[in-house]
C-alpha cells in the first residue's frame, strides 16, 4: 500500500471531488468546494493545503494557516478530515504530526479547534501534544462575496 501526503501546490481540478467528499464528512453542512477556491487557497502564502493518498485515492485532508499578529505568529490547523473507508490506519495522525513538523519551520504558536463530541479526534490532539485552552470561541458570520 502506496501513502503519501503532499501539499496542494496548483489547483488541479481532479482534486476538487475528493476534497468535496471529504468535506461532506467533516460537516453537517458542508460547503460546496469548487475549483475557484481551490485556485484561492493554493494562491495564497497564509494558507498550505496537505492531501494524503493512498494508492492514489485522496483519503485525507489537513489545512494549515499562519499570520503575524502583534503578539506573534500564529498557525492554525483547519478542516482535518479522513474520509471513513480509511479510519483506523492512523492517517489523522499522520496529517497532524506532518503538519506540526511543517509549522515548527516557522516557529510561532500552533492552534486548532475541535468540537468535544469528536472524541476520536481530540483523543488525538492532546495525544500529540496539543493542550486544551481555557478560552470562549465566538462565530460571527459574514455574507459571501460576489
Amino acid at each position: 500500500m502506496e501513502e503519501r501526503i503532499f501539499e496542494l501546490t496548483e489547483a488541479a481540478p481532479r482534486y476538487v471531488q475528493p476534497i468535496n467528499r471529504l468535506l461532506a464528512q467533516l460537516s453537517s453542512s458542508p460547503v460546496v468546494f469548487t475549483e475557484k477556491e481551490l485556485q484561492a487557497i493554493v494562491g495564497s502564502p497564509a494558507s498550505r493545503l496537505f492531501l494524503l493518498e493512498s494508492d492514489g485515492e485522496v483519503a485525507g485532508m489537513l489545512t494549515l494557516c499562519s499570520y503575524l499578529a502583534p503578539t506573534g505568529r500564529k498557525l492554525w490547523i483547519e478542516d482535518v478530515v479522513v474520509d471513513n473507508a480509511f479510519r483506523g490506519r492512523s492517517y489523522g495522525r499522520r496529517l497532524v504530526e506532518h503538519a506540526i513538523s511543517c509549522a515548527s519551520e516557522q516557529g510561532g504558536t500552533l492552534m486548532l479547534t475541535s468540537k468535544p463530541s469528536r472524541v476520536a479526534a481530540n483523543a488525538l490532539y492532546r495525544s500529540a501534544g496539543f493542550q486544551p485552552k481555557e478560552t470562549n470561541v465566538y462565530r460571527f458570520p459574514l455574507p459571501a462575496k460576489e
